[in-house]
């Protein structure tokens, strides 16, 4: 299996979202959250294509890495799931270690907030990252979908209407 970040950052987030996302159920498109996340990625930092460069390592994909600092930059619309941002960002510095590119940093930006996290990669992260592999590995190809969390972001979530089918409302 090709773990990604998405698979990282959904693994610290909702192992049952990890396991339905891996296994082609995808309900993205219906999700405005998802849809506010993605504009303002795309029209925060309109010069930052041009000044950086999407790289793709092991099916990774970094869609902004200054090359001449050796920086990764990460958006995100908020931190309410501060500590997935951060799994992601240093799974992308653990695929660049991978690959030579030893001492990349990364910096997590939350353009809303007007607020930025700097991320590193130390040693004890990549027994951290080993672990995830494996523990996504056996989620995603497990027989059976992970139990519904029953997390306050639930109810922000793209999956919620298929998690909550046969729950009664408050």
């Amino acid at each position: 299996m090709n773990i990604t970040a998405t698979h990282i950052n959904l693994y610290h987030v909702c192992r049952r979202e990890l396991w339905l996302h891996a296994n082609g159920i995808r309900m993205e498109h219906t999700s405005d959250v998802v849809a506010e996340g993605k504009m303002i990625g795309d029209t925060s930092y309109p010069e930052r294509a041009e000044r950086y460069t999407e790289i793709e390592i092991d099916g990774v994909k970094i869609d902004f890495y200054d090359a001449r600092n050796r920086v990764v930059h990460e958006v995100k619309k908020s931190d309410s799931v501060e500590n997935a941002h951060i799994a992601q960002v240093k799974y992308y510095l653990y695929k660049l270690r991978q690959h030579g590119m030893e001492d990349a940093t990364g910096i997590i930006e939350y353009p809303k907030m007007r607020q930025r996290e700097s991320v590193e990669l130390k040693e004890e992260d990549i027994t951290a990252i080993k672990g995830w592999e494996s523990d996504i590995t056996d989620i995603v190809s497990g027989n059976t979908c992970p139990p519904v969390i029953h997390s306050k972001l639930c109810r922000r979530c793209s999956y919620y209407d298929f998690c909550y089918v046969e729950e009664e409302s408050d």
